[in-house]
């Protein structure tokens, strides 16, 4: 038996209609081995959290640069839980402040990446916080 590939949802939650840095990271995940489902621009909570437990993944990738992570993210927290999913590892990218990182990481974002980050130290914070599946053989 050998692990499964890390699936990871990329999401653009809310207004923000620029999105080439989720697509970037989505590239650099993909490149690193992950399976990875983007889901456009404007997403609810509401279908990041049904989309991510429909594609059964391993982490959920937020990237937000609107300014709106202090009602989203404490939401989509709000449903993973709900959901019993809470084990869904939950990463955020974008323009966060870094006096709002307390509010998000009580949240449960495991990891706040802002502008500047290193590919790599995504790819690593994921590959050591999710744990891999076993893939069945036939």
């Amino acid at each position: 038996m050998s692990p499964s590939p890390i699936r990871v949802l990329v999401a653009k939650p809310g207004l923000d209609g620029h999105d080439r840095g989720a697509k970037v990271i989505a590239r650099a995940l993909r490149d690193a081995g992950m399976e990875v489902i983007y889901t456009g621009l404007r997403q609810t909570p509401e279908k990041i959290v049904s989309a991510a437990i429909q594609e059964d993944v391993d982490c959920i990738g937020l990237s937000i640069l609107s300014g709106a992570h202090n009602a989203i993210v404490p939401r989509i927290a709000e449903l993973l839980q709900a959901q019993h999913a809470d084990d869904i590892l939950l990463v955020l990218g974008g323009t966060i402040p870094q006096e709002d990182f307390p509010q998000m990481k009580e949240s449960g974002v495991a990891a706040i990446f802002g502008p500047g980050t290193p590919l790599e130290d995504t790819v690593q914070f994921i590959r050591r916080h999710v744990k891999p599946r076993e893939m069945l053989t036939s």
